[in-house]
């Protein structure tokens, strides 16, 4: 099976090479499309397959192409690649706000799926929520899932629009963590510790918290009861939140998010 990357930025060099590095592929079936000069001659000294500057036949022979550019290049990208698609090859969408049927229009093909993965995907332990057009064939879902793993794990949702609010959620989900690591760091700095014990602190305490929450059957309500005593700190930190409607706000900030992911969408 041939893969066309097209796209050499983060999420693209990481798909090309979490595939080599499962041996999902090998370097001659990995194929990479980078407009940029620079980044091309990076990529070609990573030797993680041939790299391309320019679209050509070469992109005809892929079995399966994703598109992993920026939303705002894909009418140029689309029209230099249109006439090198065919109906049999299967095309990946990991762009934000580009709906599938925008994609078949623009290049003439039907067999779509869209993705939505985050940063973690970068080091293997990302979450990607995807979907498909109908064309798609059982067994090409499963490849693709298959692919997608490599980077994490996968949800499949049957809704395009779910994949709106996976942005909301998973896809925008890792800066609302780091957000809130950063007050604890801020905090924990403002109290008198330094800057590497703030880190480490915070970084601790949050895995610690997800590895406890992975291996018992506990749900983030029986945690907290777990926590907080009656009178105690935790309460009252609990109590400073609930008093500022912190989950409500939280709540709000995610709706913006999906809210935005729509807009983006209906352009």
């Amino acid at each position: 099976m041939k893969i066309l990357v097209i796209g050499g930025g983060n999420m693209g060099l990481t798909y090309a090479q979490s595939f080599l590095n499962s041996h999902i592929v090998t370097h001659d079936q990995m194929l990479i499309l980078e407009k940029s000069m620079s980044k091309a001659e990076g990529l070609k000294k990573l030797n993680i397959g041939t790299v391309y500057g320019e679209p050509g036949d070469y992109v005809e022979k892929a079995d399966l192409i994703i598109l992993a550019v920026k939303p705002q290049d894909i009418n140029d990208l689309f029209g230099k690649i249109k006439g090198y698609i065919n109906e049999q090859q299967v095309v990946i969408s990991i762009m934000a706000g580009v709906e599938m049927s925008t994609i078949s229009e623009a290049i003439g093909t039907k067999k779509i799926i869209r993705a939505m993965p985050n940063l973690p995907a970068q080091i293997g332990v990302g979450m990607t929520v995807f979907t498909s057009s109908n064309e798609v064939t059982r067994i090409e879902l499963v490849t693709v899932q298959n692919l997608l793993n490599a980077t994490g794990k996968t949800i499949y949702v049957e809704d395009e629009k779910m994949i709106n609010a996976a942005t909301a959620i998973s896809g925008s989900g890792p800066a609302y963590i780091f957000y809130y690591m950063q007050s604890l760091i801020e905090s924990a700095i403002s109290m008198g510790f330094n800057q590497s014990e703030a880190e480490l602190l915070s970084y601790q305490t949050f895995k610690g918290a997800v590895e406890s929450f992975k291996k018992f059957d506990f749900t983030c309500e029986e945690w907290i009861q777990k926590v907080a005593s009656k009178g105690g700190t935790t309460e009252a930190a609990l109590n400073s939140f609930n008093g500022n409607e912190v989950n409500q706000n939280l709540k709000d900030g995610y709706q913006a998010a999906l809210d935005r992911a729509i807009e983006l969408s209906n352009k």
